[in-house]
């Protein structure tokens, strides 16, 4: 949550005013937009409908969508272009890239095209906990667009077969051993037939584990993005607990624990309970054969989970036109209108309350109760995980956390170990 780029703001600003009427007059305004592929389903379908959507309502903006790869490479491609003086002009970027790109000098502030009542009304109408990875030093940088929290699935015939009842998931730490305890599966020769639970630790480890560390009690980065507590005693506590559900209870595949296939493997009642994105709830509601259930995150001294997901970002480099366009391209895709029905159409939380009122949402969460866990969620949720060069500073944890998981190394000197690298990275910043 950081600054710099003032200059271009500014410029923006003077200059955004002399686009509208290049829009109104009719002149086709192009903007490309770089979208990534996180989740399952098909979600490039759903992205090409809402840009075809919006042209014949804004006969004078062309969007044209650029599937860019997993978060990770859709930042290093918009950075990489950044640089070279052809950026996309919009992109969907993790909430937590907003300090490097605003380092970069790669973006400019919402609040540059936010000119009236209704602009503004918009603007303050998302949810809260979505906003503390969209703001730093009074400026808006980023708008929430697929946002999500992570939330435990349970399949309930598994649940009824091991006599658990299918319709209450495990609300602690402790409870959540149990059940998967009863949950795992050994054949006559000791090899485990079913598991029984899956927290991902490829991907997003760093994600993952801010959930258990939330729950622990303790916030692993400030507001700022210029400390961290990696090595907090609660963050070591909630690595040990993530390590023992292979090493010492058992009832966790040992070692890396891949993100991608984790709900395939529940599909395939390979395991019993799994944690993931809510982003994932349409591509679990299509896919599970069998009844599932959906609750919020287990807690140990608190419950909670960190907000995740992506904002949609405005280039600096772009020209006025082009930026103008995209705003409004982003204010017409997250209307509680269409905020409502992408979240009914992918899983992901929409993102503002208005979103909920909708006839429509009212009409999908009474029929699909688990639609709404990720929303309730949010009162228990946490800004992500987001520092300045927030790549390296989260490969740093990452690496630690798989180095704990694969027994490299222990817990606490894996995160201390990790502490020592954010320090280092972060030091400049203060």
């Amino acid at each position: 949550m950081d600054r710099r780029q003032f200059i271009g703001g500014v410029a923006a600003l003077a200059s955004a005013s002399v686009s509208m009427p290049a829009l109104a007059q009719g002149a086709r305004t192009e903007i490309s937009f770089f979208y990534p592929v996180a989740v399952g389903g098909p979600i490039t379908k759903l992205i090409d409908t809402y840009a075809a959507d919006f042209e014949k309502a804004n006969s004078t903006i062309k969007v044209n969508p650029i599937y860019a790869g997993t978060y990770q490479e859709t930042i290093v491609k918009a950075l990489t272009a950044h640089k070279s003086g052809t950026p996309p002009v919009t992109s969907v970027l993790l909430s937590t890239d907003m300090f490097t790109l605003i380092d970069e000098d790669a973006i400019v502030p919402i609040d540059n095209f936010v000119k009236t009542d209704e602009d503004r009304k918009w603007l303050s109408g998302f949810f809260p906990g979505f906003m503390q990875n969209s703001q730093t030093g009074g400026k808006t940088w980023g708008v929430p667009f697929q946002r999500s929290t992570i939330v435990l699935y349970w399949n309930k015939d598994l649940f009824r077969e091991a006599g658990l009842d299918p319709e209450k998931p495990p609300t602690t730490w402790q409870e959540q051993v149990e059940f998967a305890q009863k949950l795992t599966k050994r054949d006559a020769s000791g090899n485990v037939t079913q598991w029984g639970i899956q927290i991902p630790s490829s991907g997003f480890p760093y994600w993952l584990f801010q959930a258990l560390t939330t729950q622990a009690g303790v916030i692993l980065a400030n507001p700022e993005g210029t400390r961290t507590a990696f090595n907090a005693p609660e963050a070591v506590e909630a690595l040990q607990y993530w390590v023992d559900l292979s090493t010492k209870h058992k009832v966790q595949p040992p070692g890396i624990v891949e993100w991608g296939t984790t709900p395939r493997d529940f599909f395939e009642r390979k395991v019993a309970m799994i944690w993931t994105t809510t982003g994932n709830l349409t591509n679990v509601r299509t896919n599970a054969k069998f009844p599932f259930g959906v609750g919020m995150l287990p807690s140990h001294k608190k419950p909670g989970s960190p907000t995740g997901g992506g904002n949609f970002y405005i280039s600096n480099k772009a020209d006025p036109a082009q930026q103008q366009a995209a705003f409004e391209f982003i204010r017409w895709i997250t209307t509680p209108e269409r905020a409502a029905q992408w979240s009914i159409e992918t899983g992901y939380v929409a993102v503002t309350p208005a979103a909920y009122q909708m006839p429509v949402m009212q009409k999908y969460v009474s029929e699909f109760p688990p639609a709404a866990v990720a929303r309730d969620q949010l009162e228990y949720a946490v800004a992500e995980l987001s520092t300045h060069e927030n790549q390296r500073v989260t490969k740093a944890l990452n690496d630690g956390l798989q180095a704990a998981l694969t027994g490299t190394k222990q817990p606490a000197q894996a995160l201390n170990d990790a502490q020592a690298e954010a320090e280092r990275i972060l030091r400049p910043y203060r």
